[in-house]
């Protein structure tokens, strides 16, 4: 576990450097650009979020609800429900996973937008909503699920799931940004390299894969063991 001061303290620490070098605003920006990579690198389970909003029927644009517009990196899965009863050929709470197309392919398949019907397909339409085929036939309630973007590390947020789960992949990632910042030696830049790949390597290893398998479906992870001929 790492907090913001402690990570602050740690690269200064290791590039030899004190703030009148890496200042503050440097140092805030190679955390966020590390934050960053390791984001895009990773698929972890503390990125998903969930949001729901009603539709309107006769309205094939979602705009995305809540806070996603802001956060938003990717949708994972969509899903419409009837949140009582039934309601537009949907039964009490039954569910219907959207599959995703492209805008193109909804403009082909449902070229007459006027047109109603249980929605079957959606496609991002742009930064900010969607856009749904059929047109909706009723106030179904959609469920996006997604990846966001975390809040990061800050003197005013002093945790985040990496820097208590993953101290040392935040930290040779915030060195790499620093060694390149500083020009450091190429043979130290190729060391937090390596500290680094590895890092992110046992990190996907638990998060993306034991995770996500179970002994009794997957059964135990078995590596080969070199041993000699007897």
């Amino acid at each position: 576990m790492t907090t913001y001061s402690e990570l602050v303290t740690q690269i200064r620490e290791y590039t030899e450097t004190d703030s009148n070098v890496l200042t503050t605003t440097i140092i805030n920006d190679m955390i966020e650009h590390a934050e960053m990579r390791l984001y895009r690198e990773l698929d972890l389970d503390a990125y998903k979020k969930n949001a729901t909003a009603s539709l309107t029927s006769g309205t094939p644009f979602v705009t995305l609800p809540g806070s996603i517009p802001t956060n938003f990196s990717a949708i994972r899965f969509v899903t419409i429900y009837s949140p009582s009863g039934s309601l537009g050929g949907l039964t009490d709470s039954e569910r219907r996973i959207l599959r995703k197309k492209d805008v193109s392919y909804l403009s082909e398949y449902w070229p007459n937008r006027t047109t109603t019907g249980i929605p079957k397909y959606y496609a991002n339409y742009d930064e900010d909503s969607i856009l749904i085929a059929p047109t909706p036939n009723a106030a179904y309630t959609i469920d996006l699920e997604y990846s966001a973007l975390p809040t990061g590390l800050s003197s005013s947020n002093t945790t985040t799931w990496i820097s208590n789960n993953a101290p040392t992949a935040l930290l040779y990632a915030c060195l790499l940004e620093a060694f390149k910042f500083l020009k450091g030696p190429a043979d130290m830049l190729a060391t937090y390299t390596a500290a680094y790949t590895n890092a992110v390597k046992t990190l996907a290893t638990e998060q993306m894969g034991q995770k996500r398998r179970e002994d009794y479906r997957d059964g135990v992870i078995r590596l080969p063991i070199p041993s000699e001929n007897p």
